[in-house]
């Protein structure tokens, strides 16, 4: 018999809303009863973050490096020997060299340069000096204005120099000033640029698309309101971090859209499961009790496994890798604080206007007929899904590293431009391949480079033997072919292999692709085992089975090929480099595929732990393992494709930027997702499960034990509410609404 009630105010707790046992649960009560505070504790982290926060941007570091590889060790060798800041570089082109007026002013403008303060010297293509003929280009018609810094120079005394570089004045020429110390300052701008262009592009994107999967505003806030505080929080930490060690300005994007994509796809979790809980009846105050103690431990739980996968980068000695590590795993902690904490104090504040769904989702849909048709044909769906995760991944192989230099700037960059022209018109000038440092006088040096190193296969040439001290000199070593290409690389092996008695160090660009590859060979494998240990013991706890394990590991390293192949066939290869809006460097920079694998192995964990945790909740309720799959596919499908579509958002406006990492870091992680929505969790994943049967959930009887005694459950069990009380669908003091006794 149906009748009538009085809801008393949905914010207070009645007895039909028992109180949940557990730490998660009493996180949430306390957030929600001390809303105002929680709100107002991270409202001062975001001012905090961004007033002091943003200045990370200033105090990073563009292309840092450490001694422990001898391509960095030989920089700082000569850097001790002669000490500078860094370099500006103008190219004064238009009008031949040799044109007085074009003379005139460049002479005039060395000559004030050189007694400027800050300057350790300034050199031009009309001096006495042998060097000088490097700094006329080989068509007579530009020329090279070149200053180095003092190493004790300031910002303001580098700018000066700039602008009277910039004011070199002849008619008809053209003055572009370039150099170490532009790119720099260049790289960290675009950086900063890029990265606010990515989160203005995609926080009015990602609050469209929920607002859509949430049917109001009011819910699909919250996340946006949780993913920008917690960016506040990630750029404070990482700029303490930037205080104890270096942390190089390529980093600071690729943690802004870990922390933005993660703190949204945590948040629409919990605000999800607290539509949930008040769709089956509970007040306001015991649904984010209860989202705290379902959906928090998912955040949890998943927060930890994406830090296990971003931890096994602190094993590479690479300054990039371990500063990504720290700011990675700290953007992790940050985003499941923010999840389990600001979200339930938000919806204290808005848990009233937020629409309540007025049925369950159903057991029957799209997702649940996918998986029915999957079943009939798993093992033919199986092959074909991994047939096609290798062959997208297949490109991978011949993948060539590099360390991209000046590229990483869009083609307008100044610095950029320099770079390019030094590199095409004077040969003289442009880096060496290879460059080695020879502790000794440059007579022996010379010595040296006659008798051995122009005799090796492969060197085309010595172009220069310079006396940096007179302990300290270096060889400028040209290679036949791409300067970074095998040969080159063949050659740094030879040089070290062969050091004719000396103290050399050999570096260059060739030099440090090699030691990078060095280091991945040897740590890599390392970090891996590690990263795959962390994660087979994680969802061992959380399932009790070793079988699905060691399936998830697999079938996330099938997506991850993909993801990787993706990357080689546009930045490499070329392909849709227009469509895309980027240029073929013929190669990928040295870091980012293992950048690549721990952030998108840890994201495929994140939805991994989503679906196998509700499919695991089935399985302990008493479902087959068939119906298990199909339930748990069905229930989840919808949150993981819209988590999924967000996250790609994310993804997708970052790439949208000027630099050339984070367009290579955006493109390769949206596809790694987006493959692993849709490919993976909707198809691979109930196809091996469907032909595995019960195996899926097999472990040795000693394990299993184990299991029982410390396994770690990612749902909790759950209080039922009395049908006294169904939710208010919209702001009331008192609705009266039928029930049923």
């Amino acid at each position: 018999m149906r009748r009538s009630t009085a809801v008393t105010p949905s914010s207070a707790r009645t007895s039909a809303d028992p109180k949940v046992d557990g730490r998660l649960a009493a996180i949430g009560r306390f957030c929600f009863r001390h809303r105002r505070w929680v709100l107002g504790f991270w409202a001062v982290i975001l001012v905090i973050g961004v007033l002091i926060g943003g200045r990370v941007f200033e105090g990073s570091v563009a292309g840092a490096s450490s001694s422990a590889s001898e391509a960095d060790r030989g920089s700082a060798v000569v850097t001790a020997a002669d000490p500078a800041k860094g370099t500006l570089t103008a190219v004064v082109d238009g009008r031949p060299v040799d044109d007085q007026a074009v003379k005139d002013a460049v002479t005039r403008a060395t000559a004030e340069i050189t007694a400027m303060p800050g300057v350790s010297s300034a050199g031009d293509a009309y001096g006495s000096d042998p060097s000088a003929a490097a700094l006329r280009s080989a068509d007579g018609d530009a020329s090279l204005v070149s200053v180095r810094m003092a190493d004790d120079s300031t910002t303001a005394q580098a700018d000066a120099v700039t602008h009277r570089l910039a004011d070199i004045t002849a008619d008809g020429a053209k003055v572009t000033v370039g150099g170490d110390l532009v790119l720099q300052d260049e790289v960290k701008k675009q950086t900063e640029k890029d990265t606010r262009f990515g989160e203005i592009v995609t926080l009015p994107l990602t609050l469209i698309v929920m607002v859509l999967v949430f049917g109001g505003l009011s819910a699909a806030s919250l996340p946006v309101i949780g993913a920008v505080a917690s960016v506040g929080g990630a750029l404070l930490a990482m700029f303490g971090f930037s205080k104890i060690m270096d942390i190089d300005t390529s980093v600071l994007p690729i943690a802004t859209v870990l922390g933005l994509g993660l703190s949204i796809d945590y948040a629409l979790l919990m605000v999800n499961r607290f539509r949930e809980e008040r769709g089956h009846g509970a007040g306001i105050a015991a649904a984010v009790e209860r989202t705290a103690a379902t959906a928090g431990r998912t955040v949890a739980f998943s927060g930890l496994t994406v830090a296990v996968a971003l931890a096994g980068l602190f094993v590479f000695t690479s300054p990039v890798l371990g500063a990504v590590a720290a700011a990675g795993v700290s953007v992790v902690v940050i985003a499941v604080a923010a999840a389990i904490t600001l979200v339930p104090a938000l919806l204290g504040f808005a848990g009233s206007r937020i629409r309540t769904p007025t049925a369950p989702v159903s057991d029957e849909g799209f997702f649940s007929r996918t998986v029915r048709r999957v079943r009939k044909r798993a093992v033919p769906v199986a092959l074909a899904c991994t047939a096609l995760l290798v062959a997208a991944g297949a490109p991978f192989l011949h993948a060539d590293m590099r360390n991209t230099g000046a590229a990483v700037l869009p083609a307008s960059s100044a610095g950029r431009q320099v770079a390019e022209t030094i590199d095409q018109r004077f040969p003289g000038a442009s880096a060496a391949p290879i460059t080695v440092v020879v502790e000794s006088s440059a007579t022996v040096a010379q010595a040296y480079a006659d008798d051995v190193v122009s005799k090796l296969p492969g060197v085309s040439g010595v172009r220069a033997v310079t006396p940096v001290s007179d302990t300290v000199s270096t060889i400028d070593v040209l290679v036949h072919g791409d300067p970074q290409g095998g040969q080159a690389k063949q050659v740094v092996k030879e040089l070290r292999a062969d050091r004719g008695g000396l103290t050399t160090q050999v570096t260059g660009g060739a030099a440090s692709v090699v030691d990078f590859q060095h280091e991945l060979l040897t740590r890599g494998p390392i970090a891996l085992g590690l990263v795959a240990l962390g994660t087979l013991v994680l969802l061992f706890l959380m399932t009790g089975s070793v079988v699905m394990p060691v399936k998830a590991l697999l079938m996330n390293l099938l997506s991850l090929g993909a993801s990787l192949g993706a990357l080689t066939l546009v930045f490499q290869d070329g392909w849709f480099s227009g469509l895309l809006g980027v240029s073929s460097t013929g190669g990928l920079e040295t870091f980012i595929p293992v950048l690549v694998f721990a952030f998108a192995f840890g994201l495929s964990m994140d939805y991994e732990v989503f679906l196998l945790a509700r499919i695991k909740e089935l399985r302990d309720r008493g479902h087959s393992n068939a119906e298990s799959v199909e339930l748990g596919v069905q229930r989840s499908g919808r949150i993981i494709t819209s988590a999924a579509l967000l996250m790609v958002i994310v993804f997708a406006g970052f790439a949208l930027g000027d630099m050339l990492m984070v367009k290579q870091m955006g493109i390769a992680l949206a596809v790694a997702v987006a493959v692993d929505a849709t490919l993976v969790r909707c198809l691979l994943v109930p196809a091996t499960m469907s032909f595995f049967g019960d195996f899926n959930w097999w472990a040795p009887a000693p394990l299993r034990r184990l299991h029982n005694r410390i396994g770690l459950s990612e749902h909790v069990e759950l209080p039922d509410i009395a049908p006294a009380v169904l939710p208010i669908p919209r702001p009331a003091a008192e609705t009266l609404v039928p029930t049923t006794p």
